[in-house]
């Protein structure tokens, strides 16, 4: 039957000629795959619902187009190419190399050790999404020959290999795809590669900016990791710390042979600077490893080295080169927890001229700096360890904490939320309410965190200082850049949670350099906001609410990379765009790829249109921006006007299936870029969504990326198309 389908040509659809009756339309899509693998049940399932709407509106006798198309742009292929290259030398080395890489070394430890100033405690790992499987066995598992994977290493032997498969089996699923506008991205294709150049050049007349960002970045690469770049992390944005410094007033005379005479301050990342009025002391994990590192204000800070290398990569700290070319914070001194119980300090803003540093047992040092500054009036989670070491005698004798760092250190009053429920010492209140007995009654201090801050920061008015009776929402920003300007805190970032890069390093936030689009545009936003909540003018069949969400989560993206596959800035050469802003409005391009490329892009047939000739006149006049095609055109009119008419029938789409997942990033983009290029024209803005969940193997989501995969190929070997 598939091949009676080709043969009769019965799913490639034009637009009517000129003259014809009206006729209704159905233009329905679905997010190309990524071409580093052969496709999976995982997409075939997604691909489905596509399906499906298509041919219902055929039976419903609607002119239909349903295209399909590949990505190859960004990181995935070009770090899955680097990791076979590392598996293929380890192999050949011997059998000792032969070994998996579930865990990748952020930093080589052998190295750390043997070099002056590099921090050596507990390193913080990696762990590689692989099921196991490296990307030699990865290979392996997708089909792939042996004598042929060598030929892997190369990042554009993908793009020739891994498409004209995915043809291949979903033809063989009977996929109603019209075949003719297939096409792959990034520069490989030229006419795909004009087109996405044309597409910023509209987005930087309005939407696009460059400097310094904030970005999750990975050290590997040394760029900016996106989502489509992570392979744990996906939707994790950097998070905005104060990072408070409290002085080490009196520094052990032993350790100043390391230290040299330089500052020392122990810093905590808080969300909360407004309420350091009310310290009492601060923590440390005992147990925990904390380094001295060297800042380029020649201030040492002692936090974890996952924390300093996150301060170094935002400018804060210095880094220096080891002899593999890898960088490392410059650390001083090493110490455990332990070893800083009792260092007395000098707190920004504290009522008392000095605290000491106690041990806290629930400390994470995955998250913030490992040091925690202690405010009992608002933090449960302070006050019931301050009060633990203030009742617990056997507890401060076990870990050598003397009764003057603690019994002397009453709650301070900061802040009043009206409520008879909380007061002036909402954290005493809710502790005393929930029968919370220590600090490490994890569960019930989380809730007693999360119902004590959002009243403390939304109801809260300041008791103390010189805003006492103002609102704690209104004053915190202020606070925060008072203390900065007096060189007592500093601004810090880092992942809201844990970021893994494809290439299998975890992620740190980094200052950087970049092109990005200003999606917190107020503007911009609502206009989007307006478009999906009209229902005359946009469908989500599935996560309405997220769709929302995201709409106001979005905020400025960074969309230049300098490593990977894909097409330069137009106007900055050295810069890629990244591969989910390059695949946003690339349904426009599938109106007329079959006239601009035929199938050049997939098969050896020449184009219909050189590259050089889509400049960004002919494309405005295509898509229907300007009502004139460029008088120097070298594509004729006649060809620009069937390009034009295609363009005007078939869109907007009226259906786009996709995964849950990419709400939050692709589908949403496409929103928002829609509606900056053709901002004039909410008509041809998408209009409708439709989402749906994930294929799930052992718990987890099937990707050819985990290893955790039943290729399309082999399910229909297995059950026929019928049945997979």
């Amino acid at each position: 039957m598939q091949l009676l389908w080709e043969e009769h040509k019965a799913y490639e659809e034009d637009a009517p000629s000129p003259g014809s009756p009206p006729e209704e339309k159905f233009f329905v899509t679905f997010p190309y795959p990524y071409m580093n693998g052969k496709l999976h049940l995982g997409h075939a399932f997604s691909v489905t619902k596509a399906e499906f709407a298509a041919r219902f509106a055929r039976l419903n006798g609607k002119r239909v187009l349903f295209p399909f198309s590949f990505h190859c742009t960004g990181m995935p292929i070009a770090a899955a190419a680097l990791k076979l290259k590392g598996c293929i030398a380890e192999r050949l080395a011997g059998p000792q190399a032969e070994q998996p890489e579930p865990e990748v070394e952020v930093v080589q430890q052998e190295e750390a050790a043997a070099t002056p100033g590099i921090f050596k405690g507990k390193k913080s790992k990696a762990v590689a999404k692989t099921g196991g499987l490296d990307q030699y066995d990865i290979m392996l598992a997708l089909g792939i020959p042996q004598e042929e994977i060598p030929k892997f290493t190369s990042p554009e032997y993908w793009l020739d290999y891994f498409p004209p498969l995915a043809v291949r089996d979903l033809k063989k699923l009977g996929t109603a795809v019209d075949w003719r506008r297939s096409f792959i991205t990034t520069d490989v294709n030229p006419h795909y590669d004009a087109f996405v150049r044309w597409q910023f050049l509209k987005l930087r007349e309005k939407y696009l900016a460059n400097g310094k960002r904030e970005s999750i970045f990975s050290i590997a690469t040394n760029q900016p990791c996106a989502d489509h770049d992570r392979s744990d992390g996906e939707g994790v944005n950097p998070q905005q710390y104060t990072l408070i410094k409290l002085r080490v007033k009196e520094v052990p005379s032993e350790w100043r042979a390391s230290l040299g005479d330089g500052e020392v301050f122990l810093v905590a990342a808080t969300l909360r600077p407004e309420t350091m009025y009310g310290q009492t002391n601060c923590f440390v994990l005992p147990e925990g490893d904390y380094g001295f590192f060297r800042m380029k204000s020649g201030e040492i800070f002692v936090c974890t080295r996952r924390s300093a290398l996150n301060m170094c990569y935002q400018d804060l700290g210095e880094l220096q080169e080891l002899p593999s070319g890898a960088k490392e914070p410059v650390c001083l001194l090493e110490k455990t927890g332990q070893d800083l119980v009792g260092l007395p300090l000098q707190a920004p803003l504290a009522a008392y001229d000095t605290v000491y540093a106690l041990p806290m047992l629930t400390i994470s040092m995955q998250k913030g700096t490992g040091i925690v500054t202690s405010v009992p009036a608002e933090s449960p989670d302070d006050y019931a360890c301050l009060l633990d070491w203030k009742k617990r005698a056997n507890w401060r004798e076990q870990y050598s904490v003397k009764e003057e760092w603690c019994q002397p250190f009453d709650v301070v009053e900061i802040l009043e939320i009206p409520d008879s429920q909380f007061g002036s010492t909402s954290a005493q209140a809710i502790c005393e309410q929930m029968k919370i007995e220590s600090h490490k009654d994890k569960e019930k201090l989380a809730a007693a965190k999360k119902e004590v801050y959002l009243k403390g920061f939304y109801a809260g008015v300041m008791k103390v200082g010189p805003y006492a009776g103002q609102k704690v929402e209104d004053v915190k920003p202020i606070i925060r850049q008072e203390l900065i300007d007096q060189g007592l805190a500093a601004a810090y970032w880092e992942p809201e949670s844990r970021v893994v890069a494809r290439s299998g390093d975890e992620c740190v936030v980094a200052l950087c350099d970049q092109w990005y689009l200003k999606y917190s545009d107020e503007d911009w936003t609502q206009r989007v906001r307006n478009h999906i909540e009209s229902k005359s003018s946009f469908d989500m069949f599935n996560g309405l609410d997220n769709l929302n969400y995201a709409v106001g989560w979005l905020r400025d993206w960074a969309c230049s990379r300098t490593f990977g596959l894909g097409t330069k800035l137009p106007w900055d050469e050295k810069w890629l765009i990244e591969s989910l802003s390059d695949s946003t409005v690339y349904m426009a391009f599938y109106t007329v790829a079959h006239l601009i490329q035929g199938s050049a892009a997939m098969e050896d047939e020449l184009p219909k249109v050189r590259a050089e000739d889509l400049t960004e006149g002919v494309f405005d006049y295509i898509f229907c921006i300007k009502d004139e095609p460029p008088a120097d055109s070298a594509v004729s009119r006649d060809e620009l006007d069937k390009m034009r008419r295609e363009f005007q029938f078939w869109y907007p789409i009226d259906l786009r299936c996709s995964g849950k997942d990419l709400i939050q990033n692709h589908l949403t983009m496409s929103l928002f870029n829609h509606a900056a290029i053709w901002e004039d024209k909410p008509q041809l803005w998408p209009k409708a969504f439709f989402c749906n969940g994930h294929v799930m193997v052992d718990s987890v989501k099937m990707s050819k990326s985990t290893g955790n995969f039943l290729t399309l190929e082999e399910a229909i070997g297995l059950y026929s198309a019928v049945l997979a």
